[in-house]
């Protein structure tokens, strides 16, 4: 059963200027709205995004706090045709310059008005800027592998070994291309991460909420938020990293 990643979730400062940048820049749309007393939750993604393929989240909180970016998260990846035409094009619209594609072959980046990094990739598969992955830190490599291969049945879909550090990425074995993959980026210096609090956590879409719930409680996975805390709408669990994973039902 494949167990693919529905969205990421990040929390954002003023709404509608995230609001206007994402659907400027990005030309996403919103796909969905929750409004609650103290926060509001809204999913984005391009028109045509695959059905399989996961939406940003964005969270505002009404009581008008300030967020903390850590480092124990890395960045979103939105796929484009071409990586330089795609960054200059968000330069002409105003997008501030950070990390332009002569300096990363074949990659660049830019950020968001939170400062929520956002690279840009060069696929040819999935809707022009749908999300491709999703990067995080770990600390312990061969336990941020197990994690995701034991508790989610995921499997390596590339990996990229440099002097000083390692990417692994991972999904479904029956996962489309469309899908998006966690990137998980192992240093070799034996550093240590902040989680921070501007980014809030992965989510995975599965069929029976208590029904998965229950084998991920018998592969020994955290028991953060089950689901009658949540009202069996979702639940929560950890990484050994304390990166929250949310499950959730298409």
């Amino acid at each position: 059963m494949s167990h693919e990643l529905d969205h990421v979730m990040m929390r954002v400062e003023d709404l509608e200027e995230s609001l206007d940048w994402y659907t400027t820049n990005l030309e996403y749309e919103e796909m969905g709205r929750w409004e609650a007393d103290t926060f509001t939750n809204v999913f984005l993604g391009p028109e045509d995004v695959h059905n399989e393929g996961a939406l940003l989240e964005l969270t505002y909180n009404h009581d008008g706090r300030s967020y903390d970016m850590g480092d124990a998260w890395g960045h979103i990846a939105v796929r484009v045709e071409d990586v330089h035409d795609a960054y200059y094009e968000l330069m002409d619209q105003g997008v501030e310059d950070y990390r332009r594609p002569e300096d990363n072959p074949g990659y660049a980046f830019v950020k968001d008005p939170d400062g929520h990094e956002i690279e840009i990739v060069e696929r040819d598969h999935g809707a022009r800027w749908s999300i491709d992955h999703t990067m995080i830190r770990v600390e312990d490599a061969d336990e941020a592998l197990g994690w995701w291969t034991r508790k989610l049945e995921y499997e390596h879909t590339g990996r990229w070994e440099a002097d000083t550090f390692a990417n692994y990425f991972l999904k479904p074995e029956d996962a489309p291309a469309e899908a998006m993959a966690v990137e998980l980026t192992y240093n070799y210096d034996g550093r240590t991460y902040d989680l921070g609090d501007a980014w809030g956590h992965l989510a995975v879409a599965c069929d029976d909420l208590e029904g998965f719930w229950e084998t991920l409680m018998t592969r020994e996975a955290v028991d953060y938020r089950d689901p009658e805390s949540c009202d069996y709408n979702y639940a929560f669990t950890k990484t050994e990293d304390g990166h929250e994973v949310e499950v959730v039902t298409r």
